[in-house]
């Protein structure tokens, strides 16, 4: 026994079609006119509907646009005669996965954006790379609030760091350059670091940090000196002006911080 004749008004219409798969009715004739979609069957009154083969490669059509593929490729694609619809489904599978892990890594940076706001710096990405330029200051936000999240000089340097705007922080960095560099010049002519210019560097440095950032007390100063010398990170910062200059702004540090003890 044959099966039942499909009735002549068997299929969808473009409006029915347009609904369920959300597009638009412009879209389905846009996709007739250039052939990449032509419904393959005819109502009795002459009009086209959609049937289930031109639904399956609606959905196709629908997917690699969705992954960003020009009309003329997905065109291509779709019509390749080599290729299978097994080999359509391994290719979406490799796309879909290539998505799924360039979706998290987008998940991830914008986690670390997220993240990076708690140091108050409001700048965009772009304002960023222009005032920092391959340094992210943003880059230990979780650590600097793990280790002082608590203390005064980290809601104070919070505040501070909210209100500033990129002209700022190009004031900012060329102040705190110009201080690294007066000490970088202190080293290269060999005075000791407990010398009184290289005392008064230091003292500048605390003032510095004072004035932008947060109250920094002698103590806190000397804390921040060891850092710069037990912490890789600023070791290297400090190296790239100078070698020796991480070395030479500690024990400066500790000196003006006994000076003035």
């Amino acid at each position: 026994m044959g099966h039942p004749s499909r009735p002549r008004d068997a299929g969808h219409s473009v409006g029915q079609v347009a609904g369920f798969a959300g597009v638009t009715v412009r879209t389905l004739h846009h996709y007739d006119e250039i052939g990449l979609l032509v419904p393959g069957e005819r109502s009795h009154a002459g009009h086209r509907r959609y049937g289930d083969a031109d639904l399956d490669r609606l959905q196709q059509i629908l997917f690699y646009r969705e992954l960003g593929f020009p009309l003329d490729e997905v065109a291509a694609l779709l019509d390749d005669p080599d290729t299978d619809p097994q080999a359509h489904l391994r290719r979406q599978h490799e796309l879909l996965t290539a998505r799924i892990a360039r979706l998290q890594e987008m998940a991830d940076a914008v986690q670390t954006a997220m993240e990076a706001k708690k140091m108050g710096i409001n700048l965009t990405p772009e304002e960023k790379f222009e005032v920092f330029g391959d340094h992210d200051p943003d880059q230990y936000a979780q650590e600097v609030e793990r280790r002082w999240g608590g203390t005064d000089a980290y809601k104070e340097a919070q505040r501070k760091a909210a209100s500033y705007t990129k002209e700022d922080w190009r004031r900012i960095n060329d102040e705190l350059d110009a201080v690294h560099g007066r000490m970088s010049d202190l080293l290269a002519r060999g005075l000791p670091a407990d010398s009184p210019e290289a005392m008064d560097v230091a003292e500048e440095h605390r003032l510095f940090i004072t004035r932008f950032h947060y109250a920094c007390s002698h103590e806190l100063h000397t804390c921040l000196g060891e850092m710069y010398v037990a912490d890789e990170r600023f070791t290297a910062t400090y190296e790239a002006i100078r070698p020796g200059l991480a070395l030479y702004m500690r024990d400066a540090i500790t000196a003006n911080g006994a000076r003035n003890g």
